[in-house]
Order: structure tokens, then C-alpha cells, then sequence
């Protein structure tokens, strides 16, 4: 009895079916980025990256490598986005290291001082593991969504859970908060971690945008013009600039001459 082979034609079917298939998983899948680097998207402000001993201005479209530090002035702010499609946000006079450990991709940011939003993609609902360091916690990725604020001088640490679920380890203590969402913790660097705190009404969410908004029209007020996310507001920094350059601050304003004698004449 004769053995049926496929024809040709039906063979051909068959592998356009299983590229076209392959071609679909890897569109839903994260591209790997060989150097780990982290695009600017937007940004507004004062934005910079250190470079040896120099601040160097950032613009939409450039990229921060591995252990590099970005730098925030008082109306700075930028979202970048890495390979896997994660965004992190910097917000003004802040100090925050992209992938200080370059042997543990898992290690997203280092924040020395100042406020970041993170927020994490997953692919086909599988795990994406990040760990955000603090000099007094680290906060390791559960959930999508939650800020990150590290105080100046006392390193207090304040972490917020906007979606999700991230747990939250005492550096100097060792103890574990688990927020959910909604929930947040402040991490001091010699009180043991407390219970998580329900953020009713989402009062500290509303607290944030207002401050948001504020700052923006701050700085729509300061320029004189409208200042939108993306636009270009930066300039090249003077090696003694440690901000990165900005526009020059207005003039002072004019005093106003001395009022008119009215004492009789001599």
C-alpha cells in the first residue's frame, strides 16, 4: 500500500502558519537591549546625566546607560522607558542611579534623594521581577505601579502603592511591609519597619497631582510660555553647571523711584 506524503504546496502552508505564529509571540514579547540602556521620553526642566565630573543636558530621545547617574533641578522632570516597555519617572531635585548593579538586571534604580514613579510591564501576565534601592530600603517589584520618595538628610524612605503589590525591606532592620494598593509605609533608618498604612479616599494621590499641576504651571508661568512634556527647555551645562544649564533667571524688576517731598520748602 502506497504511503500519502504532503504536497509541496501543502508543506509551504504549514511553515508560513508557523512563522506567522512566531512572528505574533515575538511582537508580545520584550525586545532584549544588549547595552540595557533607558530612552528619555519626556521631559521638562533640568534634566541631566553625570559623566565623569561633568553634567551633560538630556533631550526627548537620548539614552542613559547602566550606572549612570541622572540629575534633577527644582523644575526637572523626565519618564524613560527601558526595553521590556517599563517606564520610571524622575521628579524635580532628584538624584537616582539607573542599574547601579550592571551584574543584576533585576536592580532598576538606586535613589539617593528626590521622588520616582515606576511602573512595570508584564508580558502575558508572567512575573517582571525589579528590586528600587533607597539608602534606608528596597522595594522589590510585585505589582505595577507605586512612587518611590527618599528624604534628604534623614534618608527617610516613603513608598506609596498605586496598583499591585510591592513588598518593602528595611535595609538596616531586618523586616518586610507588604503593601497592596492604596497602601504605603515610611522607612526611617533607626525605627523598625511599622504596619502599612490605607491611604483613604486616595488622599495622598490627589496631594501628588496637585503638586504636579502646580509644578507644571510653575513652570508654564516661569518661561512665559506654554511648557509642554517633551519640549526642549535645557541647555548644554558649563563644566561648573552641576545642574546641566538652564535659562538664564530673569532680571530683577525695577524699584520704583522715591515718592515726592511734601514738606514745605527752605
Amino acid at each position: 500500500m502506497a504511503h500519502l506524503r504532503p504536497s509541496s504546496r501543502t508543506g509551504n502552508k504549514l511553515a508560513a502558519l508557523l512563522l506567522a505564529t512566531c512572528a505574533g509571540l515575538c511582537a508580545q514579547s520584550p525586545v532584549p537591549d544588549p547595552d540595557g540602556a533607558a530612552k528619555l521620553l519626556q521631559f521638562t526642566g533640568q534634566i541631566s546625566v553625570m559623566r565623569g565630573n561633568y553634567a551633560w543636558a538630556l533631550n526627548s530621545g537620548d539614552a542613559i546607560k547602566p550606572q549612570e547617574l541622572v540629575v534633577t533641578g527644582p523644575d526637572g522632570w523626565g519618564i524613560f522607558q527601558v526595553a521590556d516597555g517599563s517606564k520610571f519617572e524622575v521628579y524635580p531635585n532628584s538624584k537616582v542611579v539607573f542599574r547601579a548593579n550592571r551584574g543584576d538586571w533585576r536592580d532598576l534604580l538606586e535613589v539617593w534623594l528626590g521622588k520616582v514613579r515606576v511602573q512595570i510591564e508584564h508580558f502575558g501576565g508572567l512575573p517582571n521581577n525589579n528590586k528600587v534601592r533607597t539608602p534606608t530600603a528596597v522595594i522589590s517589584v510585585r505589582g505595577t505601579i507605586f512612587d518611590v520618595t527618599v528624604e534628604d538628610q534623614t534618608h527617610t524612605t516613603l513608598v506609596e502603592d498605586e496598583e499591585g503589590v510591592v513588598a518593602v525591606d528595611h535595609v538596616f532592620r531586618p523586616s518586610q511591609v507588604i503593601l497592596k494598593q492604596g497602601e504605603y509605609v515610611r522607612v526611617f533608618e533607626n525605627q523598625p519597619l511599622a504596619k502599612a498604612l490605607f491611604d483613604k479616599g486616595g488622599m495622598m494621590q490627589r496631594l501628588a497631582q496637585a503638586a504636579k499641576d502646580a509644578f507644571y504651571q510653575a513652570a508654564v508661568n516661569g518661561h512665559g510660555t506654554t511648557v509642554a512634556r517633551g519640549a526642549t527647555t535645557t541647555g548644554p551645562g558649563s563644566p561648573g553647571d552641576k545642574n546641566g544649564g538652564t535659562t538664564p533667571p530673569p532680571p530683577p524688576a525695577p524699584t520704583a523711584p522715591p515718592p515726592p517731598s511734601t514738606g514745605p520748602p527752605h
